[in-house]
C-alpha cells in the first residue's frame, strides 16, 4: 500500500538490538532506552497479514501515548517521549514473562469457549446461562503466556505463581493495577460514549518497579461497544456496534482463514486496506475526542529516522 511502514532497517546511535515484533519495531539505545516504532502491519490470529494499514502505526502510537499519560499517577510507565506520531521512546524494563488480559464482557474467544461449553477461563469460573456480549457479574483477569513465537495461551493465576512466572506478591500487584487500569479506561471510554470491553496489559520491572510497558487502550489490544444502542441490541441478540479489531478476525474467518496450517489470507484489495484505516481512524477520533491530523512528511522511514535521530543526539 501507497505510504505504508511495514518494515524498519535503521542503525541508531548507541543501538545494541532490534527486535521485530507482529507489529512494532522495538530498538535497544544502550542499556536503558527502548526506540518502538509501531509500523503499519497487521496481524491476526498470530499471523502478520501481507498488506500494511495506512495511519495504523500513527493511530496506535497516538492513542497509546495518551492513555499512558492519563494512567500515570496509577503506576508508572516506561514512556518518555514521542519524537515522531509512530514513534516513542522509554525506559527499558524487564518484562513480565505474561499478558494480563480483562474482560468485562463475555464476548470473542471467550464467547466462542463458553458456546462450546466451558464453564471456566483460565481458572475463573463462568456463571450459566450468559448471552454473547452480557457483562460479567464483575470484570475478571483471564492471563496468557508470553509467546516469543505462535501462539499466546490461557493460562490460570495458580499456574503462573506454580510455574514462577511471577512471583505471588508481585501477580497480585499486577492484579490490582490492572483493576484500577481497566476502571479509568472504562470511565474514559463512557464519557465519550463508548464501552471499554476488555484489553490486555503489559508490565515490566526496572530497578524493584513495576512499570506499565508497550501500548494501553488501542484497537489492537482493546475491544470497545458503542453505548448508544448496546442494551437494544443486547436483548435483540444483535451483533454490538464496535471498534476494535474483531472486523478484521471476523472478516478472516468468513474468508476462510484462521491462521491454521494450509490456510492462505484472503486478498486484501486497496479498498479493503483504506476501509481498515478508516475504521482505525473512527476510533481514535472517538476515542480521544481529536480529529486525526495524518502525519506529513514524505517518505516516512526518512522522517522517522530524522526525529529519532534528532532525539537520540539531544538526550543521549
Amino acid at each position: 500500500m501507497h505510504n505504508t511502514l511495514v518494515q524498519t532497517d535503521y542503525h541508531f546511535p548507541g543501538q545494541t538490538h532490534v527486535y521485530h515484533g507482529k507489529v512494532r519495531d522495538v530498538y535497544s539505545i544502550g542499556n536503558d532506552l527502548l526506540v518502538m516504532i509501531a509500523t503499519d502491519r497487521i496481524s491476526a490470529f498470530d499471523v502478520i497479514l501481507p498488506q500494511g494499514i495506512p495511519c495504523k502505526g500513527q493511530v496506535l502510537n497516538q492513542i497509546a501515548a495518551q492513555f499512558l499519560d492519563a494512567t500515570a499517577d496509577i503506576l508508572p510507565n516506561w514512556k518518555l517521549a514521542t519524537p515522531d506520531p509512530m514513534v516513542t521512546v522509554g525506559l527499558r524494563c524487564q518484562p513480565f514473562k505474561v499478558e494480563i488480559v480483562i474482560r468485562g464482557y463475555l464476548t470473542g474467544s471467550a464467547w466462542r469457549e463458553y458456546n462450546a461449553g466451558a464453564r471456566t477461563l483460565c481458572g475463573v469460573a463462568l456463571p450459566d446461562g450468559m448471552r454473547e456480549n452480557e457483562p460479567f457479574p464483575h470484570p475478571i483477569i483471564t492471563p496468557t503466556t508470553k509467546a516469543d513465537e505462535g501462539h499466546d495461551e490461557n493460562i490460570s493465576k495458580a499456574e503462573i505463581i506454580a510455574q514462577n512466572l511471577v512471583s505471588k506478591e508481585d501477580y497480585e500487584q499486577l492484579e490490582k493495577y490492572t483493576y484500577a487500569l481497566f476502571q479509568r479506561g472504562t470511565e474514559i471510554a463512557a464519557s465519550k460514549g463508548l464501552i471499554l470491553v476488555d484489553t490486555k496489559y503489559e508490565f515490566g520491572k526496572k530497578d524493584g518497579k513495576i512499570y506499565l510497558i508497550d501500548e494501553i487502550h488501542t484497537p489492537d489490544s482493546s475491544r470497545y461497544f458503542y453505548a448508544e444502542g448496546y442494551h437494544e441490541r443486547l436483548e435483540q441478540g444483535e451483533e454490538q456496534k464496535q471498534l476494535s479489531k474483531e472486523f478484521v478476525r471476523q472478516w478472516l474467518m468468513e474468508n476462510g482463514f484462521q491462521g491454521k496450517a494450509g490456510q492462505t489470507v484472503p486478498e486484501m484489495t486497496p479498498d479493503w486496506c483504506r476501509s481498515v484505516s478508516e475504521r482505525y481512524i473512527e476510533l481514535y477520533e472517538k476515542i480521544t475526542g481529536e480529529k486525526f491530523i495524518k502525519a506529513g512528511g514524505g517518505d516516512v522511514a526518512q522522517r522517522i529516522e530524522t526525529h529519532i535521530n534528532n532525539y537520540l543526539k539531544l538526550n543521549l
